[in-house]
């Protein structure tokens, strides 16, 4: 018998790291930008269909928890650098997203700045557990 409780160590990491200098409605919505594109790039990631007792459908989700920093937008920029260095998944949220208004805008405003220069406000990433903890180094949990 296997014990559906216990707690299970995934040999990856799902993380975000937002910008500490975040209003609290920009902080949520960055998160959930982030990580929508992770599932579409490692499908993986993603567990089975949900079904509550009278066999209403849900969607899945992700099979293993997003663990969510903060940290100065000096540590973005070096997260970032860590993460493409690594070549793990990796999405972007910069702060000239909160002025678009779709996602024909959205990528056109990343496409438009060089990747050195973008004035980041959010990273996810999706990798090995070390190498996201390497990526990650000096973020705390977000509170």
């Amino acid at each position: 018998m296997t014990d559906d409780s216990a707690p299970v160590r995934f040999d990856t990491k799902i993380a975000v790291l937002l910008r500490d200098d975040l209003q609290t409605w920009q902080r949520l919505n960055v998160t959930a930008f982030l990580v929508s594109g992770l599932g579409t790039a490692a499908p993986e990631v993603i567990g089975e269909p949900y079904a509550d007792a009278d066999g209403t459908p849900y969607l899945p989700m992700f099979r293993q928890p997003v663990l969510v920093f903060a940290g100065s937008k000096e540590l973005l920029t070096t997260a970032h650098t860590r993460a493409v260095g690594r070549g793990v998944t990796t999405a972007v949220f910069t702060s000239d997203l909160f002025a678009t208004g779709h996602d024909e805008a959205n990528r056109a405003a990343v496409r438009a700045v060089k990747r050195d220069a973008m004035d980041l406000v959010g990273l996810a990433v999706h990798g090995p557990r070390n190498a996201v903890d390497k990526i990650l180094k000096g973020a705390s949990m977000h509170s």
